[in-house]
């Protein structure tokens, strides 16, 4: 079962398209996690393009948006210069991060992938996790508007 709500996200450090290390989430901010299956599929590239396109009302609420898949720094890199996207993306090459949300997607594409499940985490600024999505099958996308008002409730409760 993934991380319910109510309870301490997980701290993992990943590295980000630029080979840096990243924690998070970080404290005082809130945080936006979405994993994804897989760089470059059509799902996957129109859910980010879609978060990329709502960044400016993530920008407003002070929230952090990440990005992460099981994909190399160096896939990941391309990928978001291919899609102008303007928040970090983080590889879980090493599925630290999907073991410990427990997102883990098994056989992706039946050719034995391991991925992250596609899913949603908003943390708020104290490092609890206030709301999540986990989707059971790849082709599925978060309703993006209750992303965003997670997101909203989440700055509000930010003392």
């Amino acid at each position: 079962m993934a991380i319910k709500v109510g309870t301490h996200a997980p701290h993992v450090t990943l590295f980000d398209t630029e080979k840096k290390p990243v924690s998070f989430p970080e404290h005082g901010r809130v945080t936006v996690l979405a994993f994804f299956p897989a760089a470059f599929t059509s799902v996957c590239t129109k859910e980010l393009c879609t978060l990329r396109d709502g960044i400016a009302d993530y920008q407003k609420l002070n929230a952090t948006v990440y990005g992460i898949s099981v994909d190399s720094p160096f896939s990941l890199a391309e990928f978001k210069k291919q899609q102008n996207l303007p928040f970090a993306l983080l590889s879980d090459h090493k599925h630290q991060a999907i073991g410990a949300y427990d997102v883990v997607y098994e056989n992706l594409a039946n050719v034995g992938l391991t991925v992250a499940a596609r899913s949603v985490f908003v943390v708020d600024p104290h490092g609890n996790v206030s709301w999540a999505w986990v989707s059971s099958k790849p082709s599925d996308e978060p309703q993006y508007e209750d992303v965003k008002r997670a997101v909203e409730a989440a700055a509000a409760h930010r003392h």
